[in-house]
């Protein structure tokens, strides 16, 4: 029996590599003959084409699971580089989480794996009285935390796995990823997190990571997820 990973990959903040993990799991299993979607339900920060906007994070998604059809990954995509929900706004658009859980549902049983990247953090809004963790709530995945290593890492990481877990949904694992080359004290940091968090990583991503390098990492991240998935049917 193939895994049935199903994920939704949030971060300490934006900027921090949620979609440099996101494409490096969705890599990895596509490598290993693993049906592979992704999604990027919210954009901001796209650019004007013959076709639409486009985002860059959601191409590098499509592009890492072979995916090709791009209104079914991003379904609201906007173009200034700002807060999903002033662009919203400025756009006259609600952004819906019932409609994007309904697309996911739509597509969840036709991959093995589907990877569902959020924007900026955990609490990032999408709307008045609406945020990233709605939608995260809306679509009842697991989650995975990117953690960006950084000098204040510590403090987002914990009330951002804090904030997962009270919501009721599961904290799948977390991820390191390396943003600044010149963090101090990088490996005991990481300790500290696995403290703060209760687990180690799934994975950790130096900074500059070659494409080789992150098809390693994101195996690795798979192997973990695979391994709950395997536990979870024993039980």
């Amino acid at each position: 029996m193939k895994p049935a990973i199903r994920v939704f990959v949030t971060g300490t903040d934006t900027e921090i590599g949620k979609t440099f993990v996101s494409t490096a799991l969705s890599a990895a299993a596509r490598s290993k003959g693993l049906r592979v979607g992704v999604m990027k339900p919210v954009a901001s920060g796209a650019h004007a084409t013959p076709d639409g906007l486009r985002n860059d994070d959601a191409l590098a998604l499509m592009s890492a699971a072979g995916e090709t059809d791009y209104g079914a990954v991003n379904p609201y995509c906007f173009e200034p580089p700002i807060s999903p929900h002033l662009a919203a706004a400025d756009a006259g658009v609600d952004i819906d989480v019932r409609h994007i859980a309904e697309l996911v549902r739509n597509r969840v049983e036709k991959y093995d794996c589907l990877v569902v990247e959020g924007a900026g953090g955990w609490q990032a809004p999408l709307g008045r009285n609406l945020s990233m963790s709605d939608l995260a709530l809306a679509l009842e995945l697991p989650v995975i935390l990117v953690v960006g290593l950084r000098l204040g890492c510590l403090n987002h990481a914990a009330l951002s796995a804090q904030a997962i877990r009270r919501s009721g949904l599961r904290l799948a694992g977390w991820v390191g990823n390396r943003i600044d080359p010149a963090m101090s004290r990088v490996q005991d940091n990481i300790s500290t997190l696995e403290i703060l968090l209760g687990a180690r990583p799934l994975a950790v991503f130096p900074f500059g990571a070659e494409e080789s390098e992150r098809l390693v990492l994101g195996g690795q991240m798979l192997d973990h997820l695979v391994d709950d998935y395997d536990h979870s049917l024993s039980i």
